[in-house]
């Protein structure tokens, strides 16, 4: 059984289980230390890992399967490497975020 998006038309489902299981692993790994630093039970911070990989998932479903363009269509390389730069700053600055409350 092939994926499909929203056209009906398969799409590769590898990179969307490959970034949803990082950043699973990501959020459960690194969340709860993150929520026990700030004060947080142990419970409250897993729930809050919990909520963020359902979050990042779904979004990742979305934008990897649901909205993906089929293999036929290519992408140029210019947009591809500007995503690529807007979310390599937009990690970095969620890095950031999280870092600097615990200085």
């Amino acid at each position: 059984m092939a994926v499909r998006n929203r056209n009906g038309e398969p799409v590769d489902p590898v990179p969307f289980l490959v970034s949803a299981g990082l950043s699973v692993m990501l959020l459960f790994s690194a969340g709860p230390l993150y929520g026990l630093a700030y004060g947080l039970s142990v419970r409250t911070s897993l729930a809050v890992a919990t909520a963020a990989a359902v979050a990042v998932s779904a979004f990742a479903y979305h934008r990897l399967v649901w909205v993906a363009s089929p293999p036929w269509v290519d992408v140029p390389a210019e947009l591809r490497f500007r995503r690529l730069i807007y979310v390599a700053v937009a990690f970095g600055v969620i890095l950031l975020a999280l870092s600097v409350p615990l200085l």
